[in-house]
């Protein structure tokens, strides 16, 4: 199963930029997202690392640091998902099979090519165009 981190930190980002206004609370998104307050917590520390949110220390709530329309999905990806590859091959291939020794060969470049392709589709939209589908 994909992880859905991604998808939980757009609908984190989307909720404090639509209530610029208003402080809201880890326990308020975790509501909306139907999660627990610490992954929320979690993820967005991940965000604040990238320099895509700001809070206080101490205080309640958090901001976005720049305009929705200027933060890509990709941006957001690289913040809460680690790794650089999206694919890879399991570890330890049995390099006496004549698959176990060929396989990464054989995968590397589709592979890339689907990253590439997903790196691509995130960074053409952005933070603001998810909003504007919500509307």
């Amino acid at each position: 199963m994909i992880n859905s981190r991604l998808a939980v930190a757009i609908h984190i980002m989307i909720l404090i930029a639509s209530n610029p206004r208003e402080t809201v609370s880890s326990e308020w998104m975790a509501g909306s997202v139907n999660t627990n307050p610490v992954v929320v917590r979690r993820i967005m520390g991940m965000l604040r690392k990238a320099g895509l949110l700001t809070s206080r220390a101490g205080k309640t709530g958090a901001a976005l640091t720049k305009d929705p329309a200027d933060i890509t999905l990709l941006d957001i990806f690289r913040a809460v998902e680690p790794k650089e590859e999206l694919f890879a091959i399991h570890e330890k291939p049995n390099p006496e099979c004549a698959v176990g020794k060929n396989i990464q060969s054989a995968l590397d470049v589709t592979f890339g090519r689907a990253q590439t392709a997903m790196e691509q589709e995130l960074s053409s939209q952005t933070l603001k165009d998810v909003m504007n589908h919500l509307l």
